[in-house]
C-alpha cells in the first residue's frame, strides 16, 4: 500500500482549521487514516479538528486489538467517534472561547483485505476502481438533504449558497449518530479522502483524471490542491490518496 496526504490553507482562509493523521509502521495495529474539518470562530474550529484527530488516534494506538477483530471493528469505530464528540463536547461547553465548535470526521481503518470507514459531516471518501470513481460516503448536510428530495441537481449543487451547511458534526450536540461503511479492498483501487475544500471546488471528472494520471500518490494530493486553488481556494484543503 503507497499512501500520501497533504493539507493546505487554500487562498481565502487565514487559518488551516483541517487536521488529518495516519497511523502507519505501528505493531499490530491497523492502518488508519483520519481527516478532520474543524468550525467555529476564532481558532477554535482548529481546535475540535485537533482535538478530534488527538483523541481518535491515541485511542486506536492504545486499543488495537478493538480495531483488528472483524466483528468488532464497526462498533469500535462508533465507540471511538462518540467518545472524540463527548471530550469535544464538553470542551466547548467548559471554555467560551470555543463554544460552538465542532468538526467533520473520516476515520478509515484498513483490516483484512477491507476498509472499514466511520463518518460524520460532509468530508467524503471516494474510490476509483476500473476507471471508475464512486463517492463512498454521503454527505450529512443540507445540501445532500436537497438533493435527495430532488429540489436541485448535482450541477446545481455545486454553486449553491448553502453548499457548506452540514447537519452534523463532532462536538455541537451531546450525541452524535455515526455512519459507518465497508469496502472490500480490490487490486489497482485508489482511495481519496478528503474535506470538502476539495469536493466543492473539484469536480469529480477532474478529481478522477488527476488520480489516474498520477502514479504516485503525493504528486496527486499536490495537483489537487493546486486544482482547487486555481479555482478559488475558498476554503482549507486536505487530501489523503492511497493505492492498494
Amino acid at each position: 500500500m503507497r499512501f500520501a496526504v497533504q493539507s493546505d490553507k487554500g487562498i481565502v482562509r487565514e487559518l488551516n482549521e483541517d487536521s488529518y493523521n495516519i497511523l502507519a509502521g505501528y505493531p499490530n495495529v491497523p492502518v488508519s487514516f483520519i481527516i478532520a474539518d474543524g468550525m467555529g470562530g476564532h481558532n477554535s474550529g482548529e481546535v475540535a479538528s485537533q482535538m478530534a484527530v488527538n483523541i481518535i488516534s491515541n485511542h486506536i494506538l492504545e486499543n488495537p486489538e478493538s480495531f483488528t477483530n472483524e466483528e468488532q471493528i464497526q462498533s469500535s469505530l462508533r465507540e471511538v467517534i462518540e467518545k472524540a464528540n463527548s471530550l469535544i463536547y464538553a470542551a466547548s461547553k467548559d471554555n467560551s472561547d470555543h463554544y460552538g465548535m465542532g468538526t467533520t470526521l473520516i476515520l478509515a481503518v484498513v483490516c483484512n483485505r477491507k476498509l472499514y470507514i466511520g463518518h460524520v459531516g460532509d468530508s467524503r471518501v471516494y474510490v476509483l476502481r476500473d476507471a471508475n470513481l464512486e463517492q463512498i460516503t454521503t454527505d450529512h448536510s443540507f445540501i445532500e438533504e436537497l438533493l435527495k428530495n430532488g429540489s436541485i441537481t448535482r450541477e446545481e449543487a455545486l454553486k449553491h449558497p448553502k453548499r457548506n451547511l452540514i447537519t452534523r458534526a463532532l462536538g455541537c450536540m451531546e450525541e452524535v449518530e455515526v455512519d459507518t461503511y465497508i469496502c472490500n479492498l480490490k487490486e489497482n483501487d485508489i482511495y481519496i479522502l478528503c474535506t470538502d475544500g476539495l469536493s466543492n471546488l473539484v469536480d469529480e471528472e477532474t478529481l478522477k483524471n488527476i488520480v489516474s494520471n498520477n502514479e504516485d500518490p503525493d504528486t496527486a494530493c499536490r495537483e489537487l490542491i493546486d486544482t482547487a486553488n486555481s479555482n478559488g481556494g475558498e476554503d482549507n484543503i486536505t487530501v489523503i490518496v492511497f493505492k492498494n
